[in-house]
């Protein structure tokens, strides 16, 4: 397995990763406002917008089959990170998670976890960074992660 920046050729397949795990594990606890707010943000033509700006877009892949994305956006924050549920916990998760490491550009990593993924990131190491909020139905938890090597 190779992880990778994105490239074009590779939307259609992360669109497909990104709504099968959405809708194995977030969508049936969310509004129906949220389930169309997470679609929007999943099409490829959304994350083609997001290619051209300061996100970087990783993805796993191994024989032409993407297996996850990870997203950051602006060098501090996880916007996207799903693994296609037929293979979770085979390290494609933390393979992202460590390749995405070395583009952070600041001391603390912050993510909006869904609900169903703070377990995952607690195993990571993210804590607790406020209360659930709510946005366009989308339910989430602050969570961040604090990188800095000088404490």
């Amino acid at each position: 397995m190779e992880v990778r920046k994105i490239q074009e050729k590779d939307l259609a397949q992360v669109n497909i990763i990104c709504i099968r795990s959405f809708e194995a594990s977030i969508a049936s606890s969310l509004p129906c406002e949220g389930v169309l707010t997470f679609t929007k943000i999943a099409k490829s033509s959304a994350f083609l917008e997001r290619m051209q700006q300061d996100n970087t877009i990783l993805v796993a892949v191994d024989n032409h089959q993407i297996f996850g994305v990870i997203e950051l956006k602006a060098g501090h924050h996880i916007a996207m990170f799903f693994v296609d549920p037929d293979f979770q916990n085979k390290g494609v998760g933390r393979a992202l998670f460590s390749a995405i490491l070395s583009h952070v550009r600041t001391d603390i990593l912050t993510v909006s976890a869904s609900l169903s993924s703070i377990d995952i990131y607690k195993k990571y190491g993210f804590e607790y960074a406020g209360e659930v909020g709510e946005s366009a139905g989308l339910v989430y938890q602050p969570m961040e992660l604090k990188l800095s090597s000088s404490e």
